[in-house]
């Protein structure tokens, strides 16, 4: 069984009396929406939909989408899956996705989202981790995501039960409401852990980030209007192109929707053209992207015909934004942009507005939410961080010093899920999470992202672990010694480049490293897209590669 509850009970009571947490669930939420506002929409489909999983898109009410979600919540309920059940999703940005998770919620159940892009390598470890016994996925782009499931439950045990899109779609549209749904729902606790996300980082295997429904809640505090500082109003009309599989998608488009009462129009894969006219088209107030996407946009040839009058805020993030797209947002449109940092483990800073007015420091810095900080808006006051010297593990606090950032906060997990080992390390004494980025304190408001610590690939917003790249290719008997690095590309931030060392008459090309990443069954943005052959990594004198060396080496070539 899933454990259900993972914040420590000090933690509860502490955030509980403080006001950050206020028990309320995410479906709980939903339900509030739908009863306020039965007739206004809800989710917008993606124009593409059709071409992604062979269905019409549509535009759902509240009322309808409350309806659809009680139909499957009873389906699911129906098929045995019980309160703490863990339900694994793997389904593009289209609405059956959100009306899955709202069903998972309605009966108690935790998600566990997955990108489309993994594979057995990757799910074989989610199942075993989680026990999730039901998987829901479909056929994407010529694979069989759900064959691909049921492989593996027959292999391992994990997941018991596959359920198809077309099946989904049919339990949520015809199947009846169940009489015992409501006293189900009415068992939940706002502490139950209601998203368990995922993310690589220096280990081999993803890290499981367990959020509560408590966590999620608190971005109240910087989501809604009603609060100081509150970024959104009641009813925006929001899209973010991201996967609404992590952070970035769960919290900066689920969660502000469901806070908001808003109109979610869902967009992933990204697709330039399409972006811009969803933005024009569905008169979006708060969206999502990628610096290099807002550069795109503000060079596109038409940039003078586009109407982006409704486009009230654009936050940018997995990457610094140019200062220049934040002036130019401003000036032809009248968009005030947001700077976001965040991590799936609960992490977040971000630069409004109200907390950094100057566009120019907006785009490069963070407000410093340091201890017993007096912040006028409820949300930085919750958070507490410190900057701590990477190697000493003592404090920094002069500007122009940098160090790891150290992160405290009532969204912050309370670990990473069933393994304590990797929690030892990732902790410190005083509870607060080491985040493995380095940022330089630039005054006594602010600080900057300056590197990253953990030995990561960070590729169109998805983290790649060095490591786990690197010992599937050491298996190569051809390959003595290999250091993976992620490589600058305008579009995606990252891409993968491996350094290999050959044995003696051995050749070895690109395609060989493709193949072994296939045979692995391994996420195909995971794949390396470069080889460079050399006599040998340098390493320090503790053995460990100097990677900034590669780094400089491959930018010289590229």
């Amino acid at each position: 069984m899933f454990m259900t509850i993972l914040a420590s009970r000090e933690t509860i009571e502490k955030y509980t009396k403080e006001g950050w947490w206020d028990n309320k669930t995410l479906i709980g939420r939903f339900i509030e929406d739908s009863v306020k506002n039965p007739e206004r929409i809800a989710i917008i489909d993606a124009l593409n939909k059709h071409d992604l999983v062979g269905l019409e898109p549509e535009r759902i009410s509240y009322g309808e989408l409350r309806n659809r979600v009680d139909r499957l919540a009873s389906f699911f309920m129906e098929i045995g899956v019980e309160k703490d059940d863990v339900i694994s999703i793997q389904l593009p940005n289209i609405n059956e996705l959100l009306t899955t998770y709202l069903a998972a919620w309605r009966i108690g159940a935790a998600i566990s989202p997955v990108p489309m892009q993994w594979r057995s390598h990757e799910l074989g470890y989610v199942f075993k981790l989680t026990g999730s016994n039901v998987f829901v996925s479909t056929m994407f782009r010529g694979f069989d995501h759900c064959a691909m499931a049921e492989g593996i439950g027959k292999e391992t045990g994990h997941p018991k039960k596959v359920i198809s899109l077309d099946r989904t779609r049919s339990a949520m549209t015809t199947h009846g409401v169940s009489n015992e749904l409501e006293d189900r729902t009415a068992s939940l606790n706002a502490n139950d852990v209601s998203t368990i996300q995922w993310t690589s980082g220096t280990e081999k295997e993803p890290k499981a980030c367990p959020m509560s429904h408590n966590n999620w809640g608190f971005l109240r505090y910087f989501f809604d209007s009603r609060h100081p500082g509150g970024i959104l109003q009641d009813g925006y009309v929001i899209m973010n192109p991201a996967p609404l599989v992590n952070m970035t998608g769960i919290g900066v488009g689920v969660v502000p929707w469901l806070i908001v009462a808003g109109t979610m129009v869902l967009h992933h894969p990204f697709d330039p053209t399409m972006y811009f006219r969803q933005l024009i088209q569905e008169k979006v107030n708060f969206t999502l992207a990628v610096p290099a996407v807002a550069v795109a946009m503000l060079k596109h040839p038409d940039v003078d015909k586009f109407n982006l009058s409704s486009v009230k805020l654009f936050t940018q993030g997995s990457s610094q934004p140019s200062p220049w797209t934040f002036l130019e947002f401003k000036k032809r449109w009248g968009i005030e942009s947001i700077n976001v940092w965040g991590q799936n483990e609960g992490t977040g800073l971000f630069s409004t507005s109200e907390v950094i007015p100057d566009l120019e420091s907006r785009a490069s810095t963070f407000p410093w939410p340091r201890m017993k900080n007096d912040s006028k808006i409820p949300f930085f006051r919750a958070l507490e961080t410190k900057i701590v010297n990477a190697e000493s593990g003592n404090e920094v606090t002069e500007p122009g010093e940098v160090g790891e950032l150290c992160f405290k906060s009532p969204l912050t997990i309370p670990g990473y899920y069933n393994d304590p080992g990797l929690n030892e390390k990732a902790f410190d004494k005083e509870g607060f999470f080491r985040t493995g980025d380095l940022f330089r304190i630039v005054d006594d408001k602010r600080i900057a992202f300056f590197d990253r610590a953990k030995d990561i690939i960070i590729r169109g917003g998805f983290n790649i672990s060095s490591a786990e790249i690197e010992d599937l290719i050491k298996g190569d008997p051809r390959i003595l010694d290999v250091a993976a690095i992620g490589m600058p590309d305008e579009r995606l931030g990252e891409k993968v480049c491996v350094y290999a060392v050959l044995r003696e008459g051995s050749a070895v090309a690109l395609a060989d490293i493709v193949k072994i990443m296939e045979k692995n069954g391994v996420a195909k943005y995971k794949w390396p897209e470069r080889l460079e052959i050399i006599g040998s990594i340098p390493r320090n004198p503790v053995g460990k590669a100097v990677k900034w060396q590669l780094r400089k080496d491959v930018i010289s070539k590229l």
